[in-house]
Order: C-alpha cells, then structure tokens, then sequence
C-alpha cells in the first residue's frame, strides 16, 4: 500500500481544520469588536468635540445679541475682541480650529493665531455653513474628508438664540485621523493576540490530532498486514471512546475473518479438488462473458491452455462466436452441441450453461459445463442402425415366410410340386432367423459384464487342424485346402468352444465366398520376440474393396448384401469373431485384394517359457 503523503494526511486535514475554525472566529469576533469600537471611538470624539462647543456657544450668543442690539459701550472690547478672547486656548490635539461666522458669512473670529487675517472676510469654502445660512436649519452639519493625508471632521454647529434665531455659525475643522491611528494599534494587537493564539491552537490541535490519527494508523497497518494475509495481529485500544470501540471492533472483525477465510480456503481446496478430478469440464466467466476459470478437463476437451484461454471470451474458446453471443449464452436453456470432429476422427461436446446471478438478480457470469459424448453418439448411432438392422433382418425371412404359409394356406399344399418346395424355404428361412437370434443372444452375452471364458491350455496346433479336417470332410465344393502350421505343439490359453466359433465363422466365410477349384490357405506363426501367435485363413473370392476394409467386423455390415443374404449369412459372424478374440486379449483385422481374395488375421498371447510347462 502506497505511504500517505504529509500533505494528504488527515493528521494535517484535522490541524487546518482546527486552526482554520479558530481563526474564522477570531476573525468575527475581530471584525465585530474593531467595527463596533472604531464607531464608539469616533461617537465619543465627536461628542467630546460638541460638549466642549455647547458653552461657546451660548457665550458667542450672548456676545452676537449684544453687539446686534446696540448695547455693547465704548469702553467695552469689540466683538471681533470678545470672539477671540473666547476662542483663545480652544485650540488642541483634536481641534484644529475654530472660526465664529455671522449670518453675512463673515467670519467673526477664528481660533488659529497663524490665521487672523481671514477675520471679518466673507467664508465661501465652508458648505456646511453655506448649507445653514441658506437653509436657516437649526441642524448641525458635518463633513469628514481628507486634507493631506490625514483624515478631518468638519462641524457647522448653527448659534441660536433663546428666541430660536440663527445668528450665526460656529464652525470647527478636527483631527479625527488620531482615532483611526488608535484603531490601527489595536488592530495590530489583535493581529498579534490571533497569530499568538492561532500557534497556540496549531501546537494544540497537533496534539489532539495525535490522539485520533494514532489508533487510524495503527489500524491502517493492521489493515495491511491483513492484506498480506496475516490476521495475528490486534489492534491496540487506546481508549474506551468512540475510536477505542472501533478499534475492539476492528479486531472482532478480524477475527471473524480469519475465521472466514480459513472456511473459504476449505471451501476452495474442495471445490478445486471437484474441479480437477471431475470428468466433466467447467468453465466460468465473469459478468462481460470473460473466461475466470477453466479446469482441466475443459482445457483438455478443447485442446487449449489456460493462460492462453483467461481473459478470452468464451463464444471465442468455443468457437461458436459466429452464431452465439455471451447474451445469447445466458439466455440458453438447451444444451448446445459442438462438433469438432471430422469424417474420420468424430469428437462431439454437449455444452450446458448456467447464469451465476445476485440475490437481487444481477448477473455475474456463466458456468458452462462441457461433457465428451462422442462415445455416447457413437453408441446411439449404432443402437439405430442396429434395430434398424434387426428388424430389417428379421423382416426378411418373416416376410417370406408369411408368403408362402398364406400360399400354403389357401391351398398349395394339395399340390404335390409346389408344396414341398414351399416347406423347404420356410424350413430355411426359419433356421436363418434361429441363426440370428443365436448370434443376437451370444453378442448380448459377450457385451454383460457377467461374460467370462472358460480357458484352458490346449495344443492350437491339434485343436486347429481338427477344425480344419472338419471344414473339409463336410464341403460340398470344389475347394482345395492347404495348411501351413508348425510341426511342434504350440500350447496356448483358450476357451475351446468360443475360439471353435470364431474359426467357424471365419472359415463359413471363406467357403462362401471361394470360388470353384479355388484355394483356403491355414496359416499359423509364431512371434515370440511380441509373444504372440498369428493365424490366418486366405481365400481366393472377390475380395473386398479398400475403403469398406475397415467395417467388415462391424455388426450386420456387408460388403455386398443382396449376395450375403443370398448365402445366407447373418452379418454378425465376424463382429462376434472380433467380440471373442478381443476377450482373448488378441487382434483381428483383414487384408484383401479387390479379384483376388481376402485374408483374415488374428492373434492369441503366446508365451513360450508356459508351453514348457504343458508340453
């Protein structure tokens, strides 16, 4: 797991949250206390300034009346005299100057020394006076504004008489710029007193930070190494607050999944060791029809490996991407067959799909289960071809047979030529129908589990040549036998009256289909480098064609039927041939030469070092 950066870390989230609230509110608290004490300071300046005016101006009043009204003596000083010995000493820090102005806008007096020549001129800058002169307003009138930097506060106070006449204007300029500087120096200590405080709260709110961020990160390398599979550990419990919960738990929790896992590593052992040795393949995607999983047996009936075929789509490993899509597949209720075969090598799957779906319906993938039936095709094929051949075989001499019998029936029997002939054919075809049923019942047999041979050890050499100077004794053709056998015993294991019927079989044949003044050649060769002995029977008939060579000891098969049946033949004579060498732990096969004849091998185990024993 990737270590958390120092600026990503909630350790420092938590800090500049902290800070960052106490500053927001030291800042509101700052903001209302500056607004509100610079508004205080400047009321209180204000009214400082219109307290120390109040009386002036009921003496300027008094001075103004006098003078108007024409009681003011010779030896009395003059207004402009009075007016200035009042505004003498009125000068101070805050006011700058004071000027007494007559309801002409003629200024009276003023308070500045260096300014005294603009007594008795006319005012014309002043607007607050102009303003009560002109309106005859008993309101004051103020002005701030600033004069070379510095920040003044211009008051037009009107001067009234006890009968509410204006007679004048008492106006003052001061310097109000010392409380914005008495402002700044407590905005600086603020400034001071919130840096101080908010290095306070940082080192507290590290400190506290600790306190949280400590357990997150012991249970965040617990969390790792649980990632890593090791669920040993348990988290430390600081506390017993909300944090100590989480951590008790975090550790329930672990322990619960340790437990989890150590079913679910069952549950996986058991399901991969289904999965291997099941017979059937099984193949798993996810939601997107990607293949997750895939046994071995899928692989192997797909001729594929898993590296190759994860991550692939699985239309795509079953080659049916042409015809299907994973949409398709999960809607699919029937099995899907797939043929990869060819003419000469069948190889059939049955594929069955099942959707993996939530709880709530969502999909997360297929299960397709893969099942080999070439055998099973293989097998119902030849289960229909051989009812079908049953019942065609049967059919046959059936049908004759019911011909003549009704024939027989309505009357040929009187007829001294026709009847016996009739007879005769029935009395034929019925011993042929014994014959398959004969064969039908020793093929049922061999196919049961139950089949067992009773073996022996006998002279092949003897027992071969007997059946042989049987064959030969009781032909009714022109065919001449030759042999080729050993002239010393040869002692094999056989059940005697199975191999009697095989040699039977095979020599039926080839008496029916030799041709007259044709050969049979007997032939027996020992191998005993492979222990094994060879035995032969050639005839000189027409032979069969190379490409039905391979199906001659196939049930009911016949290389020319209208011939065999002619004959007399079942077509089950050398499928039991080859059923009964098989059980003998030998081979059977058949070479021919289309005109020119066929000849049929088989072998038996031989083993010289046993014929010691019997000889």
């Amino acid at each position: 797991m990737r270590k958390v950066n120092f600026f990503q870390s909630i350790h420092l989230k938590f800090v500049l949250i902290y800070v960052l609230l106490i500053a927001l509110a030291m800042q509101i608290i700052g903001v209302y206390f500056v607004r509100e004490l610079e508004e205080t300071l400047i009321d209180n300046f204000k009214n400082s300034v219109v307290d120390r005016l109040d009386p002036l101006e009921y003496t300027v009043a008094q001075e103004i009346s006098s003078s108007l009204s024409g009681n003011r003596s010779e030896d009395e000083p003059t207004l402009q005299q009075s007016i200035r010995q009042l505004l003498g000493g009125l000068n101070s820090e805050d006011i700058e100057e004071v000027q007494i102005i007559d309801t002409r806008s003629r200024i009276l007096g003023t308070s500045d020394d260096s300014n005294q020549a603009i007594v008795g001129q006319r005012t014309t800058s002043n607007d607050q006076v102009q303003e009560i002169l002109s309106n005859d307003t008993d309101l004051q009138q103020e002005e701030t504004y600033m004069d070379q930097g510095n920040r003044v506060w211009v008051l037009a106070q009107p001067i009234i008489t006890d009968q509410g006449e204006t007679i004048g204007v008492i106006w003052v300029k001061s310097q109000i710029e010392n409380v914005y500087e008495q402002m700044d120096e407590i905005n600086e200590i603020l400034a001071g007193g919130t840096a101080i405080s908010l290095v306070i709260t940082a080192i507290l709110g590290v400190l506290l930070a600790q306190t949280i961020t400590r357990p997150i990160a012991a249970m965040r390398s617990h969390a790792v190494d649980m990632a890593k599979g090791n669920f040993s550990r348990k988290v430390k419990v600081y506390g017993h607050d909300e944090i100590g919960q989480l951590a008790i738990t975090f550790n329930n929790l672990t322990k619960r999944l340790q437990e989890a896992r150590a079913t679910t590593e069952a549950e996986r052992r058991k399901l991969s060791s289904v999965l291997s040795y099941m017979t059937d393949g099984v193949i798993a995607t996810d939601r997107r029809g990607r293949v997750i999983l895939i046994n071995d047996p899928a692989a192997a009936m797909l001729n594929v490996s898993r590296e190759t075929v994860l991550s692939m789509s699985l239309p795509e490993v079953l080659g049916i991407e042409e015809e299907y899509s994973v949409d398709d597949l999960s809607t699919q209720t029937d099995s899907l067959i797939l043929n990869f075969g060819t003419d000469a090598k069948p190889y059939i799957l049955r594929a069955n799909f099942s959707v993996i779906q939530k709880e709530t319906g969502f999909v997360n993938g297929l299960i397709t289960v893969l099942h080999d039936i070439t055998e099973q095709e293989k097998i119902d094929a030849e289960r229909r071809e051989f009812v079908a051949n049953v019942s065609h075989e049967l059919r046959t001499p059936l049908t004759t047979m019911r011909s003549y019998l009704e024939a027989l029936s309505e009357g040929a029997w009187q007829d001294q030529e026709i009847a016996p002939h009739f007879l005769e054919v029935t009395q034929t075809e019925t011993e042929r129908m014994i014959r398959l049923v004969n064969d039908l019942l020793q093929l049922s047999k061999m196919d049961s589990r139950d089949y067992r041979l009773n073996k022996e050890f006998v002279n092949f050499i003897n027992f071969y040549q007997r059946i042989i100077d049987r064959f030969d004794m009781g032909r009714s053709q022109n065919v001449t036998f030759k042999t080729k056998l050993p002239q010393e015993p040869v002692y094999v294991e056989i059940d005697t009256d199975k191999m009697t019927q095989v040699l039977d079989n095979i020599i039926s044949n080839a008496l029916k289909y030799s041709p007259e003044g044709g050969q049979i050649r007997f032939k027996v060769e020992l191998k005993e480098r492979e222990k094994e002995m060879v035995v032969s029977v050639s005839d000189q008939g027409v032979g069969i064609p190379r490409e039905n060579l391979k199906n001659i000891f196939e049930r009911f098969y016949r290389v020319d039927k209208a011939r065999t049946r002619q004959l007399g033949g079942t077509g089950l004579g050398l499928a039991i041939a080859k059923e009964m060498i098989t059980a003998h732990e030998g081979r059977i096969w058949a070479s021919s030469v289309e005109g020119r004849g066929t000849t049929i091998y088989f072998t038996l185990p031989y083993d010289p070092t046993s014929e010691d024993e019997w000889s």
